[in-house]
């Protein structure tokens, strides 16, 4: 009932979430005012409209590059140590940026690269921040933690803009990157003194590398998170032509100047956090996918507007109503993904999120920083405007998936089996067939659930699935699939959740033998496997 919906204010009085939100809000603070820093920076070393554009696309790239790695490390590492590490990172270059800007010694191309790394922070930060919100705070509380942090970051973008405008003006660029260099400090400190539980021994950690792969295929295999990163990537595309040539447009407008361009981020801030605190009840009242398509065709109307104004006021709201739609669609995006995936591949999941994300906003930054250089920035906005509305109307096609809180907690059925031939955890590669007897009447209904049976093995690691009925017994059916070691094996079955286990229960159900399903586990070995032991003792005896 909506009377028991969390408040989106709720995360806040649990102390750890609570440090670390506070700790991060400085950090995003410091961060905006950095941005107008370099944005405002690039306008005085350039007249080029498309390296301004670039100085969003700089920050965009690198989370677009290396979400994923982000991701993989996120869910294989300790969070805590990922994040320490980024903040301490992004702290390095920001002393950096701020010396060298000090000195005098920026260039348009210098300037890029700085960006660029600390891009590169974000990147390694972001899944594994996002990724502890579900550690630090109940599922049904999950969506109110995401507001929660959208409502930080927009109201930090809401002042830091304007408060960036007025240190540019007054004491310049390098005094902005300062104040974003202090900025860490804080939540380098918090996360110093987060203590979190150990997560509990398990099997050996996966290989990056296998991760990543992992991650990919567990997405590729999901309906519903392929149609969100294909949705926030159409909008991160189009919607970034309003923060990438707002530079511009603040030096075309009367009153020009780093101070009105802080104002203007300012009070699209302001935007942003109302459509954060009209989360929780839009989510009430309405699906998922009328939301999003409202946000596409709301960005539109802010594009249009920004393109042909020339009044101050008018942009101002316009860009009031785009943060709103930013933020709800933006959220809701990262919400669905965090309710659709289970924690072990949460930060993978997300990862890819902001990959989609980030990538359509350094395409966008770029495509249209070239179209107003060569086409005029009013024509530019326009066509992204055009896009915005294209968005929308994809939504007829691949909608936003509605809400539904599944029940995505390991399963925690299944036991290691008793075997007879002893196997290292290398050992394999290991083969699984199940058979079940199938009357005649529930064949159609046993291919249907198989078919979600296969997606959630293939999902989920196994290789080579595949079906088999038998020509003599013609109610054996016979399901097998590979593991390409033990370890792997028993990391695909750890997998499973309660959300997946009732394709299990179904298949059990229509399972007509006098016991369960019957399970074969066997090891495959080639002929000539004693020859090959004779040549390399390093292969596995047994």
């Amino acid at each position: 009932m909506a009377k028991d919906r969390p408040s989106v204010l709720q995360p806040l009085q649990l102390p750890t979430f609570r440090k670390i939100w506070i700790a991060n809000f400085a950090s995003s603070f410091g961060g905006l005012i950095q941005g107008v820093g370099a944005a405002w920076m690039m306008t005085a070393l350039t007249n080029s409209v498309d390296l301004v554009a670039l100085v969003q696309a700089s920050t965009s790239l690198p989370i677009m590059l290396f979400s994923l790695l982000g991701g993989a490390i996120a869910d294989n590492f300790p969070r805590r140590r990922v994040m320490l590490f980024a903040q301490v990172f992004m702290f390095a270059v920001s002393v950096l940026l701020t010396l060298t800007a000090w000195f005098g010694l920026v260039t348009p191309w210098l300037l890029l690269t700085f960006t660029f790394l600390i891009g590169c922070g974000a990147a390694l930060n972001n899944p594994s921040w996002q990724a502890s919100v579900g550690d630090l705070v109940p599922r049904s509380s999950v969506g109110a933690a995401v507001a929660l942090n959208s409502i930080g970051f927009n109201l930090s973008r809401s002042l830091g803009p304007a408060i960036g405008g007025i240190i540019v003006a007054a004491a310049g660029a390098a005094a902005a990157f300062a104040v974003n260099m202090v900025s860490y400090v804080a939540l380098i400190g918090v996360l110093l003194g987060w203590r979190p539980a150990p997560p509990p021994s398990g099997l050996p950690r996966e290989a990056v590398g296998a991760a990543m792969l992992a991650g990919l295929r567990y997405v590729a295999l999901s309906p519903n998170l392929a149609k969100v990163l294909l949705r926030s990537f159409l909008f991160g595309f189009s919607a970034i032509s309003v923060m990438a040539l707002l530079p511009v447009v603040a030096t075309q407008i009367e009153g020009a100047g780093p101070l009105l361009y802080g104002l203007l981020l300012g009070t699209f801030g302001v935007g942003a956090v109302g459509g954060a605190l009209l989360t929780g009840r839009l989510n009430e009242r309405f699906q998922s996918e009328t939301i999003v398509r409202t946000a596409f065709i709301g960005f539109a109307v802010c594009a249009a507007v920004t393109a042909v104004s020339s009044s101050p006021w008018l942009t101002a709201l316009a860009l009031v109503l785009g943060g709103a739609c930013w933020v709800l669609a933006l959220t809701l995006f990262n919400v669905t993904v965090q309710l659709s995936t289970p924690r072990w591949v949460v930060g993978r999941a997300l990862s890819l999120y902001q990959t989609a994300t980030f990538a359509g906003m350094a395409a966008g930054s770029w495509l249209w920083g070239v179209a107003g250089e060569h086409d005029g920035v009013g024509a530019a906005l326009l066509a992204s405007a055009a896009v915005l509305l294209l968005g929308a109307a994809v939504g007829l096609v691949f909608a936003i998936p509605p809400r539904v809180m599944l029940d995505l907690d390991p399963a925690d059925r299944w036991r290691e089996p008793e075997i007879n031939l002893p196997i290292e955890p290398r050992s394999g590669p290991i083969v699984i067939s199940i058979e079940y007897r199938i009357r005649p009447q529930d064949v159609r209904e046993f291919l249907t659930v198989m078919a979600d049976r296969k997606r959630i093995r293939i999902r989920d690691g196994a290789r080579e699935w595949s079906l088999r009925r038998d020509l003599a017994e013609t109610d054996l059916w016979v399901e097998s699939y590979k593991s390409p070691t033990w370890t792997e094996y028993a990391r695909h079955n750890q997998r499973l959740t309660h959300a997946d286990e009732v394709i299990g229960d179904k298949l059990r159900a229509l399972h007509q033998g006098p016991d369960r399903p019957v399970v074969h586990r066997l090891i495959e070995r080639p002929p000539n496997w004693f020859a090959a032991i004779a040549a390399n003792r390093t292969i596995d005896p047994h």
